[in-house]
């Protein structure tokens, strides 16, 4: 076999192979075993007709074609190995030279995996945010158990709403003095804060009593799922039903035996300062780990090709649509009521699938460079860790795995932890 290599635009490369007339004639043979036993011929069991038989039923570029597509097969793998190559896309294949007696000749072009340059990745300086939390912090934690254990009295008589409020609300939209479809409710319960209704609405009601009438101007936004109303002016004709306001009840020992497993609010303080502290160092980390791997990242030189990105962008919208229709909506119906269609995804997904790109390929070259490989018990306890997810055992997630034909993903996936594992352990003191 003979291999060539020529490189074209967007880091494309196309392999010129020669198949001696030898080799080439045992695919033949081999492509005519598989016809033989898949083809009825008249007048023969399937397997037992004889070659010149088989050719003239199928046509001869039928045999040619298919022992083209088993010498291709057979030696595109040893070319790639003999030229140092690694294709980042499927090849196209092309045949040059096909005939019987004669060497065949093809050509296969693909994208190749682009040169990494690293940078600096051992010995990378992060600092550690520190960490600390406020009388403040605490105070906001404890307000929130106030609101949640809080209870809803009805506001007294010449009450006006104020910000947090729940009322009841009669309303009726009005376009350019025409109600719409869709903008007249009755009874519509509504907290007054919760950004439910369109931006400026709610604050528009602030000051209203029970009984009383007020028209909210608003203007629908220009993305608004409704495209009748997109960007338009509009009034609403609103009155006021019923107010309830929010009673917190009190700050003291009572309300700490009632949200927790203290007797004494001060008890409750320390506690949640200390869940805090926690929660804090270990965000800490988590950001000192994700620095130090973007900044590997950045330190590394290497020029993407756009079908990587493309690619990446597509994986990640094809993960969109999953989580989209786990919570029962179609992807369609996502689009609509998010204002949005596919090309405006793919754009707003472009930059973050580039510097993900960018991100495993340092990875990847990084475990190439400190020799890190993938154990049996590194994919066991990834695949422990896949099953307590989903709540099934690891045999039966290896099955699938295997099935599926992820077991190359997931060993990449583990690799790729173990190397950003290693920068930080090399990052500097």
């Amino acid at each position: 076999m003979k291999v060539s290599s020529e490189k074209i635009e967007n880091q494309q490369v196309v392999l010129t192979i020669e198949v001696e007339a030898a080799e080439f004639g045992k695919a033949i043979d081999r492509a005519a075993k598989n016809i033989a036993a898949r083809v009825n011929v008249p007048g023969f069991r399937k397997g037992k007709a004889p070659r010149n038989i088989l050719e003239r039923h199928v046509g001869k570029d039928y045999l040619l074609q298919e022992a083209f597509d088993i010498a291709s097969r057979n030696t595109f793998a040893d070319a790639l190995k003999e030229e140092s190559l690694e294709p980042v896309t499927q090849p196209e294949i092309d045949a040059v030279t096909m005939e019987e007696g004669k060497d065949l000749v093809y050509k296969a072009t693909f994208t190749q995996r682009p040169e990494v340059q690293l940078g600096e990745y051992k010995g990378l300086k992060v600092d550690k945010e520190e960490v600390s939390v406020s009388d403040d912090d605490v105070a906001h934690e404890l307000h929130h158990m106030q609101e949640h254990h809080a209870k809803m009295v009805d506001a007294a008589e010449g009450d006006a709403v104020v910000d947090g409020d729940f009322i009841t609300l009669d309303f009726k939209g009005y376009v350019n003095d025409e109600a719409f479809e869709g903008g007249e409710g009755k009874d519509y319960p509504l907290q007054i804060g919760s950004g439910s209704f369109i931006p400026g609405f709610e604050e528009q009601l602030v000051g209203v009593k029970v009984g009383e009438q007020k028209d909210v101007n608003v203007k629908f936004p220009e993305e608004y799922h409704a495209e009748n109303l997109a960007g338009k002016d509009a009034k609403f004709d609103c009155t006021v039903r019923s107010i309830k306001h929010r009673e917190l009840p009190e700050l003291n020992d009572e309300l700490a035996k009632k949200v927790s497993s203290f007797d004494t609010l001060d008890a409750l303080k320390e506690d949640i300062k200390k869940n805090l502290i926690e929660t804090r160092e270990k965000k800490a980390e988590n950001d000192r780990r994700t620095a130090a791997i973007e900044k590997a990242t950045e330190n590394t030189k290497v020029d993407i090709p756009e079908v990587m990105v493309d690619n990446r962008v597509n994986h990640m919208i094809d993960e969109l649509r999953l989580r989209v229709e786990q919570q029962g909506l179609s992807f369609e119906q996502y689009l609509q009521f998010s204002g949005t269609d596919i090309s405006k995804i793919k754009e707003e997904y472009r930059d973050v699938a580039a510097k993900n790109v960018k991100m495993d390929l340092m990875l990847e070259e990084v475990a190439k460079e400190e020799d890190i490989k993938v154990e049996a018990s590194d994919l066991d306890a990834e695949v422990a860790m896949m099953a307590a997810a989903y709540g099934a055992s690891p045999k039966d997630v290896a099955k699938i795995i295997r099935e599926q034909g992820r077991l190359a993903d997931l060993v990449a996936t583990v690799q790729r932890r173990k190397t950003a594992q290693f920068i930080i352990d090399n990052l500097a003191e």
